[in-house]
């Protein structure tokens, strides 16, 4: 299996402790999470993903808007150049331990957070990173 993921969640993943804009989008966060720990690789896809799904049912979804458009295309920039490596629509890839450190040090030290200006988690995944990613969930 795969897990679908747009390319800004590649950052979002990094600090998920949990919260979210709902219980029905945290069970499903949670879900996805499990996944990718299990070892399913990610393809990543244009528009809604994996982690959307349960907020596609609201009536304006914020991952229809062109800011999450516009934050996939900071993040594709950002971590492709990390990880040597296009990030677009199709590719597909593991997030192994060594991955996930060599991104989260990217991650804590800013290189990464183009895509995360004026996010409204932006505080809470800056707590993360500074506490050293304690109590993420991957």
């Amino acid at each position: 299996m795969t897990v679908r993921l747009r390319a800004h969640h590649l950052l979002c993943l990094l600090t998920y402790v949990g919260k979210g804009y709902s219980p029905a989008f945290t069970a499903n966060y949670d879900k996805v999470v499990r996944r990718l720990g299990e070892g399913e690789t990610v393809l990543i896809v244009s528009g809604p993903d994996d982690i959307c799904a349960p907020l596609l049912s609201e009536p304006e979804p914020h991952c229809l808007r062109g800011s999450a458009a516009e934050r996939d295309q900071l993040a594709a920039r950002d971590v492709g150049e990390l990880l040597g490596r296009p990030i677009e629509d199709g590719a597909r890839f593991s997030l192994d331990t060594a991955r996930l450190a060599t991104m989260r040090k990217a991650f804590s030290s800013g290189q990464t957070r183009q895509a995360c200006l004026g996010c409204e988690w932006s505080d809470l995944c800056s707590a993360v990173a500074g506490s050293g990613f304690h109590d993420t969930r991957l």
